[in-house]
C-alpha cells in the first residue's frame, strides 16, 4: 500500500487504493510500518482538494535522529541535544561521539553520559526532542589555609574547667594544678598549606586553583622551632604555654590569692593569676597574661599578654586630680576580657566586655565588642571611644542624650601624615632629578672627553640613586593609600538594638551627631560621609 522513496518519502499510489477520505490515509499510516514518520497533512488535504489529484501521493517522511553538542558559556559542560528518529535511523554512539569532537570537546567525556541520552530514543516518541550532559568539567578545589594543631593545654583554656566537688558543686576558686610544660614538649604542630587540585573545561583548559593561605610558624618566649622538624614548635622552658597568634609563648606563671596591702604590686616576668581580687590602689604588672578571679577596684593592671577578669573592673574620677582621668587602668599588648566596667580606662588590641561598660574610656587597635554571642546586645554607656575599628553593642549612649564620643580609624590620621611626608620626600627627589639633568646637558658640552666621561659617570650613580630613592617612595605611597582604604573599609559602629542621641561619631576625619533614638543599625563611612544604615535582621 505505501512504498518508501530514496529521498525518505512515504508514497501511495492513489490510483490503486482511490482512498475515500484524508482520515483514512492517516489511519492506515498509523497501522504501517510508517507509523513513526511525519505525517504529510497538506499533501494528503490537498488531493481531494485539487481538481486534477497525482498519482503518486507523497503521504508522510522518513526522518533520521539528529544529534548536536553545545559547549556552555562557562565551558564547564557539553550538552547533547537529541531529536528521536521519526521512522529513520537511530544515532549510533559512533556517530555521536564525532559531534562530540567536532564541538571541540577533549576532557570529562564519559561515555556512560553519551549512553544515558541516547538511550532515550528506546524510550520517546518519535520525533522527540531531549538533551543531558555528555561531558562535565570539573572546577578548582581551592587549598586549605596553613592550621596550627595544638597538643598542649594553655592557661586561658585551664582557668575555663574549674574543679568538681564531690557534692557535684564547681569550685571556681580551684582549678586544679597549674597546666606546665617540660622542656623539648612538642606544643604546637603546624599543618601546611596546600596547594588545591586542578580544575579543567570540558574543552581542555586547566582551571587554576588558589592556594591555602600558609604563615610563618612564630616562636614565643620560652619556645623554640623544633631542629628536627621545622612545622613543630618546643618549649626550650618549664612553664605555663599561652597562644600568640601564629605560634606560643611558655611564661613562668606566679599565683597569688589577692592582691592588696599586705601582698603589695605584683611586678612578674610571666604570667599572673589573682585568685581572688585586686583591692584599690593595687598595680599588677606581668609580661605574660593577667588573670583575675575576682574583680578589680581603682587598681591598675599591665599586661604583655591578655588581661582577663571575671567579674567588675570598677573606679571613679580621680578626685585627687580634679576629677581628670580614672582610677582604674587595664592596659593589654593583648586582649582585655571582662564581664563590667565602670570608669575604668581599657587599652588593648580588642576589649571584650560581657554585660555593660559605663562611662569607661576605651582604646582598641581593632574591636570593641559590649555582649556576648553572636548579635552582642549589651549597653555602650557614656565614657569615650579613643580608638577603635570596630564597635559593637547592643545599646550605644543613654536614653538622656548625654554626650558621647566615638572615634574610630584615629590611625588612619597617622597614615595620612605618613603620605604627606612621602609625597614631600618625593617632590625633593624629582627636584634632585632635574637638577642632575641640567648637570647632564652642561657635561655632555665639556671638550674634554675625559673629564665628561668621568662627570657623566658620577652624575649617572647619583641619578640612579635617587631614581631607585623616588620608585621606593611611590611604592611606599601606594602602600599607605592602600592601608588607609582597608582601615576604612574595616571600620564600623553597630548598634544591635539602639543608638540613643548625643552620640558623636567620628570615623577617620569626618563626624556625625544623632539627634534622636534610631533603631539596629551601622554606622560606617560612604564617599566621604558617615551614613547609618539599618539593619533589616
Amino acid at each position: 500500500m505505501f512504498k518508501l522513496a530514496h529521498n525518505g518519502n512515504i508514497l501511495l499510489n492513489v490510483a490503486e487504493l482511490n482512498p475515500p477520505s484524508a482520515a483514512f490515509i492517516v489511519e492506515a499510516l498509523e497501522r504501517s510500518p510508517y507509523a513513526d514518520c511525519e505525517i504529510n497533512h497538506e499533501s494528503i488535504k490537498a488531493h481531494f482538494t485539487n481538481d486534477f489529484p497525482e498519482q503518486q501521493l507523497v503521504v508522510a517522511k522518513q526522518h533520521d535522529a539528529t544529534f548536536t553538542v553545545e559547549v556552555s558559556e562557562d565551558q564547564m559542560q557539553a550538552i547533547g541535544k537529541l531529536t528521536c528518529a521519526r521512522g529513520g535511523k537511530a544515532i549510533s554512539i559512533e556517530d555521536a561521539k564525532k559531534e562530540i569532537v567536532k564541538a571541540g570537546v577533549s576532557r570529562g567525556y564519559k561515555q556512560v553520559y553519551l549512553e544515558q541520552v541516547l538511550k532515550k530514543q528506546l524510550e520517546l516518541e518519535a520525533g522527540t526532542e531531549t538533551s543531558g550532559v555528555v561531558a562535565q568539567g570539573r572546577p578548582p578545589v581551592d587549598g586549605q589555609p596553613a592550621k596550627l594543631l595544638q597538643h598542649v593545654q594553655t592557661v586561658k583554656e585551664r582557668l575555663k574547667q574549674p574543679k568538681l566537688r564531690e557534692d557535684g558543686t564547681v569550685d571556681m576558686r580551684d582549678f586544679g594544678a597549674l597546666s606546665s610544660v617540660a622542656p623539648g614538649t612538642v606544643l604546637i604542630t603546624q599543618r601546611p598549606a596546600t596547594p588545591g587540585k586542578e580544575g579543567f573545561t570540558v574543552v581542555g583548559d586547566s582551571l587554576i586553583p588558589i592556594p591555602g593561605e600558609s604563615f610563618q610558624l612564630v616562636a614565643g618566649e620560652g619556645t623554640q622551632i623544633s631542629p628536627a622538624n621545622p612545622l613543630e614548635l618546643i618549649a626550650t622552658i618549664a612553664g605555663c604555654p599561652s597562644t600568640i597568634q601564629n605560634g606560643m609563648r611558655v611564661d613562668d606563671v606566679f599565683t597569688i590569692g589577692e592582691v592588696n596591702v599586705r601582698s603589695g604590686h605584683v611586678d612578674f616576668n610571666g604570667s599572673v593569676i589573682v585568685t581572688h581580687s585586686v583591692a584599690p590602689g593595687m598595680k599588677v604588672k606581668a609580661k605574660g597574661d593577667i588573670t583575675v578571679m575576682g574583680s578589680v577596684e581603682s587598681g591598675e593592671l599591665i599586661s604583655g599578654g591578655n588581661i582577663e577578669v571575671k567579674q567588675a573592673v570598677i573606679g571613679h574620677l580621680d578626685h585627687k586630680n580634679n576629677d581628670e582621668g580614672l582610677t582604674c587602668r587595664l592596659v593589654a599588648a593583648g586582649d582585655i576580657h571582662l564581664s563590667h566596667g565602670q570608669y575604668t580606662y581599657l587599652e588593648a588590641n580588642n576589649v571584650f566586655i560581657d554585660r555593660q561598660s559605663n562611662h569607661c574610656d576605651i582604646k582598641a587597635n581593632q574591636l570593641i565588642q559590649v555582649g556576648i554571642d553572636e548579635q552582642p546586645k549589651g549597653k555602650l554607656i557614656g565614657g569615650e571611644i579613643l580608638d577603635a575599628q570596630m564597635v559593637i553593642a547592643g545599646v550605644i549612649g543613654s536614653d538622656s542624650g548625654a554626650k558621647m564620643c566615638i572615634y574610630l580609624a584615629r590611625s588612619g590620621m597617622k597614615i595620612t601624615q605618613e603620605s604627606d611626608s612621602c609625597l614631600k620626600a618625593l617632590s625633593q627627589t624629582d627636584d634632585q632629578l632635574g637638577t642632575l639633568q641640567q648637570a647632564i646637558e652642561k657635561a655632555d658640552m665639556l671638550k674634554d672627553l675625559d673629564k665628561k666621561k668621568q662627570l657623566m659617570a658620577k652624575i649617572g650613580a647619583t641619578q640612579q640613586h635617587y631614581c631607585q630613592q623616588a620608585e621606593e617612595l611611590e611604592q611606599q605611597l601606594s602602600q599607605l593609600e592602600l592601608n588607609l582604604h582597608d582601615l576604612l573599609e574595616r571600620t564600623k559602629l553597630t548598634a544591635n538594638q539602639t543608638l540613643n542621641p548625643g552620640v558623636e561619631i567620628h570615623i577617620f576625619d569626618r563626624v556625625y551627631k544623632t539627634q534622636r533614638s534610631y533603631p539596629p543599625c551601622h554606622a560606617s563611612l560612604q564617599d566621604g560621609k558617615i551614613e547609618i544604615d539599618f539593619k533589616t535582621s
